[in-house]
């Protein structure tokens, strides 16, 4: 034994070597060796005080990380007297008298243990670990007391379910290691455990724990000043920046304790930077977290933080190649103008523009026109940072903000040039269109002026970047006026830099230029091939020749522009190259795979989606070349590890990977390199399936059994969704394989899509999710789902609709809080509207039900029925009515005079309802009523009698035409017309009915409702109605007008059915020349076109 033990001690020794292959074959051994062997040796040396420091806390490593791994595997397989000394020998290596950092991986090995010991019903199978904790903890040696608290730290679930009858023995035990005559590291390690058993509570017990522990607050936060004070422990700062995150209500008592200890430091200049870094990320945490309790309570203290931030923001370094770069490293993330500026963004947001936009615009005079460079760059990125959080009320004083800057676009200093450029950038993306509509005449000018700095290129690509953000939203009409400035700038650019590239080899303002170019093809699309021909040949060239390594991101955006070009100017145009253009794409890959990080993988994968876009079918014959690597991009598995705090520490710094803490020393840790291609991939194949249809057949079966997977794929919300969205296209390819085979692939997709909708967290998903489950049916049809699949589709229905009433209760419950505010309002409204959506998406899966199953789906309605009647109450808010609305006018709809036994809920609601205050729920009404004509028979003749003079009363109204209201206007014409038309047995007045209907017309909204009311109309001109045609064909004139309005709005096709017939008519006029003259004199010349149109595609 001994002979092991001295041999397992040089075994401790090799693995501590320097030496990669002595320690490469030490681990080998190590693995090899059975577990009992390794948990004795390792106990034996870590009690061994002739053993070297580092080998017995190595040995404390291996043991706990052994005890993560294999704890109960190990503990389960041993007799009971062996594991009765285990953990006797696991306590008593506590005791031992050895320093700190050995103490501290001994604690770390026992609180393993005890947490592996709580079972999943809270029974704590180690009775001794507790009263051994209170035995250290009223111990008089502080070395115990410290280690109490850390096992405590460590595993705060450690009570399990009887911590209830010992929550004042804790509180008792925390409160004491916290008094000033403690041990001073005692009381640190206590603000930990204080602060560890709050972050463990979730929101269930939290209220009680926090009020029980709230009077212990005011003493850790003292502590924690006093580690700021002595600048040697910044664990503390670290944990009230966690509950800031976490429990930022249990802060609520200290507010200003803690603003008054973070201002102090924040304040101080010569403090260091990290120190200040911390404390005001405790601030803005806190204004993210808790922004209504911030406003409400720490107001005087934003006033002050905020001009310090922008002091921050001008801590910049001189750099003289500065604008000369042709690699642009990203910005470091500890510099202090870095951090500034995305706390001042994170202010922004949290607390909003009516807190943060006065104080910062207080101090950008001053700042815009000091001397020092410095300061008008951080005042210019300033404005860019606060956009976002200060939307509303920033969009209200624009003019006054883009008159400052668009002055610097001219500044001296470059730096100043690129932060003017980043600032229109910026507004561009956060107040478009507005933002394009009012100040194009001054932002494309001076962004051209820019693209002339040719010797700062940084400046020069960055004036090419904001341009790309002005052009993506931009309305097309105004874009278009400066296509041939813009043009050929970026023409004479484009040959200049290509020239530079291959004598330098310098590709910075080529790279902008090149995505320049593909906005704004993209946003001038047809009006963009008159510089086709010209630009394409260079593109060409640098895609067949960008081969080396350091051009993979040139080649990757000047394919990137190439496709966007493709499918801007069309498939007529671009149909010459684009088969060249295909195989130098393929290229790319059949000579080899592209790396995991090679930047050419995302432009070549969403380029071919383009390309699957332009060809159309033709895009086929490239499918066996394309699938491979799109597939092998959709399938990459990401790297995943679970790590300690230790292990996290180590690799925090990597941008590469993200973390998700799991508590008790457990962290989730995943490479995040890589992720957005594969979701760009899963787009892609969904484009290819929604594009190709059964022409995408024969790779359907490989597709799903790749996307179903990734339903659950929750490293990324991008995956699943597009996961989602690929179903009921790849239902759709595969309908030409026939009915068996469509059947086997839904009975493979149906199960996981019902399974993944009910545990789908996050609510953009959710949406995709149930979207998906509608579209699957509707392409299905009837009885696409068993009895089992409908039973949980009507769960999942309930589940939802429950939920969205709760949610609704709590937003009720937020309103009645004593921090509510109108910042809170704003909160609420956006959840409101992210619950409405969702809502949505759960009536689809009901009209989805009864489209295809018509009144076979009753008796399942049936059971989910009262949770929508519930939605119909008057009490309820507009949306919930409307959607409410909606089902049952699917109802009404689709089962036709099975409709009958709800006639008591929807025909109330339908009366009530079509003169609301809220055009959305009269435009829901309103449809409702036009479908009760239609489908319900004469059973419901008198009803719609009592409909008739509502529907005159909303159309009527003053207002009705005003842009709010004239979709609801137009579906009430529409029901008016239906009711005419199919359901007229109660009417008397039919004459006086159709006088009105005439005069309401023309409509020029509702493509939908537009073909109802046209045939309506067509059936009355041509039943020769007196009414319509008027006394000797008066009406005639009126007539041609209105047939013309309705091609120029583009309500009607002139290849449909009504626009056909309306068309026959006007020829039938034609036929009488002198008529016809008579019509078309009282035309505009803007309808006589229309109607030349309508007549050339007809012909067509």
């Amino acid at each position: 034994m001994a002979a092991d033990q001295a041999q397992f001690q040089q075994l401790l020794n090799s693995l501590l070597s320097s030496d990669n292959e002595v320690r490469q074959q030490a681990e080998d051994a190590y693995n090899n060796l059975s577990r009992e062997v390794k948990v004795t040796h390792l106990l034996g040396n870590i009690h061994n005080g002739q053993q070297s420091e580092e080998a017995r806390q190595m040995a404390a490593v291996l043991l706990r990380r052994l005890f993560t791994s294999d704890f109960l595997e190990f503990y389960k397989e041993i007799p009971a007297d062996s594991q009765n000394q285990l953990l006797q020998q696991i306590l008593l290596a506590v005791q031992q008298d050895v320093t700190p950092q050995l103490r501290r991986k001994i604690c770390e090995v026992v609180a393993e243990v005890a947490r592996n010991l709580i079972d999943e019903d809270g029974n704590n199978q180690w009775p001794d670990i507790l009263q051994f904790l209170f035995q250290c903890a009223n111990s008089p040696t502080p070395q115990l007391q410290e280690s109490a608290l850390r096992i405590f730290t460590s595993v705060p679930s450690i009570f399990g379910n009887q911590e209830a009858q010992y929550i004042d023995l804790i509180k008792e035990m925390l409160a004491k290691s916290m008094e000033p005559g403690a041990d001073a590291e005692v009381r640190v390690q206590a603000v930990r455990a204080v602060g560890a058993f709050i972050l463990y509570h979730d929101k269930e017990k939290e209220v009680a724990i926090y009020k029980h522990f709230s009077d212990l607050l005011q003493r850790m936060l003292v502590i924690t000043g006093e580690t700021i004070e002595a600048q040697d422990d910044q664990s503390l700062l670290k944990l009230l920046i966690d509950m800031t995150e976490n429990c930022p209500k249990f802060l609520r008592p200290q507010l200003e304790f803690i603003f008054e200890i973070c201002m102090k430091v924040f304040s101080t200049p010569d403090i260091e930077d990290s120190w200040r870094h911390l404390v005001l990320e405790v601030m803005v945490s806190l204004a993210e977290n808790a922004p209504a309790m911030v406003r409400k309570r720490a107001d005087k203290y934003i006033v002050a933080l905020i001009p310090l931030v922008l002091q921050m923001m001008t801590d910049l370094e001189e750099d003289d190649d500065w604008a000369t770069a042709d690699v642009v490293n990203d910005d470091d993330h500890s510099d202090n103008n870095v951090i500034a500026e995305s706390s001042l963004d994170r202010l922004a947001c949290g607390l909003g523009g009516k807190i943060v936009l006065p104080h910062v615009m207080n101090a950008l005079p001053t700042m815009l026109s000091h001397s020092d460079w410095k300061h008008r760059f951080a005042a210019l990125m300033a404005i860019s940072a606060i956009g976002e959080g200060c939307h509303k009320q920033m969009e209200a004083i624009l003019d006054q903000v883009m008159s400052g800057v668009l002055a610097y676009l001219r500044d001296p200093n470059p730096r100043v040039r690129y932060a003017a450029c980043n600032a229109i950038g910026q507004m561009s993306t956060d107040f478009a269109p507005t933002f394009e509509k009012k100040f194009h005449e001054q932002v494309v000018p001076g962004l051209l002026s820019l693209l002339d700095d040719v010797e700062n290129p940084r400046v020069q690509a960055h004036a090419g970047a904001a341009l790309v953000n002005f052009s993506e939203d931009c309305p097309k009409n105004i874009l278009t006026r400066y296509l041939d400035a813009i043009m050929t700038k970026l023409e004479t650019i484009l040959n200049s830099k290509f020239k530079e590239l291959v004598e330098k080899g310098n590709k910075l303002v080529l790279e902008q230029v090149v995505t320049t170019i593909a906005s704004v093809a993209d946003t001038c699309e047809q009006e963009f091939v008159a510089y086709y021909d010209r630009l394409m040949p260079c593109l060409k060239f640098i895609i067949q020749n960008a081969n080396s390594e350091e051009f993979r991101m040139l080649r990757g955006k000047t394919i990137e522009c190439v496709s966007l070009i493709g499918l801007a100017v069309g498939r007529e145009k671009f149909i010459t190259d684009a088969g060249e253009v295909m195989d130098m794409l393929l290229k790319t890959h059949t000579e080899g795979d592209l790396p995991d990080d090679d930047p050419q993988t995302n432009y070549l994968i969403t380029a071919w989606a383009r390309m699957c876009k332009i060809l159309g079918k033709q895009f086929e014959q490239y499918l066996p070349l394309v699938m491979g690597p799109v597939m092998r991009t959709a399938a990459m598995k990401p790297e995943v590890a679970l790590l300690d705090n230790e292990e996290v520490e180590d690799i925090e710094g990597d941008v590469d990977w993200s973390f998700i803490n799991l508590g008790e020393q457990q962290n989730f840790a995943i490479r995040t390199a890589g992720m957005e291609d594969k979701a760009s991939a899963c787009e892609m194949l969904v484009c290819y399936a929604r594009e190709l249809k059964d022409g995408f057949a024969d790779y359907a079966e490989e597709v799903v059994r790749l996307m179903v997977p990734m339903l659950k794929f929750y490293f990324h919300d991008g995956v699943r969704s597009a996961a989602a969205e690929s179903l009921p296209y790849l239902l759709d390819c595969a309908k030409i394989k026939g009915p068996q085979y469509l059947e086997g692939m839904w009975l493979y997709i149906c199960p996981e899509l019902l399974k993944v909708i009910n545990t789908e967290p996050e609510p953009e998903v959710q949406s995709e999710l149930l979207n998906s489950l509608a579209k699957c049916i509707e392409t299905l049809g009837p009885n696409c789902l068993n009895e089992d699949a409908m039973k949980q589709v009507l769960d999942i229905i309930t589940k939802y609709v429950q939920e969205h009433f709760e949610r609704a209760d709590k937003r009720l419950q937020a309103r009645a809080e004593e921090d509510y505010d109108d910042g809170v309002e704003e909160e609420l409204a956006e959840q409101d509207d992210t619950d409405i959506y969702i809502l949505s998406k759960v009536v689809d899966i009901i009209h989805a039900l009864f489209l295809t199953n018509k009144e076979q789906f009753l008796p399942a309605f049936d059971q989910v029925a009262p949770l929508f009647i519930k939605l119909l109450d008057p009490n309820r808010p507009f949306a919930d009515r409307q959607w409410g609305v909606c089902v049952f006018d699917d109802l009404i709809e689709f089962c036709g005079p099975a409709c009958a036994p709800y006639q008591h809920v929807f025909a109330p609601a339908l009366l009530q309802y079509v003169t609301d205050k809220s055009p959305d729920v009269r435009q829901a009404a309103a449809y409702g009523c036009g479908v009760l004509g239609q489908f319900a028979g004469e059973h419901f003749a008198v009803t719609c009698a009592q409909i008739i003079p509502l529907l005159v009363q909303v159309i009527n109204d003053p207002n009705s035409r005003e842009m709010e209201n004239i979709n609801a206007t137009e579906n009430a014409i529409s029901a008016f017309a239906k009711i005419l038309k199919y359901n007229s047995s109660a009417l008397t007045n039919m004459d006086e009915l159709i006088q009105l209907f005439f005069s309401w017309l023309p409509t020029s909204e509702d493509p939908e409702e537009a073909v109802h009311i046209y045939g309506y109309f067509c059936d009355l001109i041509q039943s020769n109605n007196p009414v319509i045609l008027g006394a000797n064909h008066l009406n005639l004139p009126r007539i041609v007008s209105i047939i013309a309005e309705a091609f120029l709005k583009n309500v009607l096709e002139a290849k449909s059915e009504v626009g056909t017939r309306l068309l026959t008519i006007v020829k039938q006029i034609e036929s009488n020349p002198e008529m016809m003259q008579q019509c078309t004199s009282t035309l505009s010349p803007e309808e006589k076109q229309a109607l030349q149109v309508a007549y050339q595609e007809l012909a067509a």
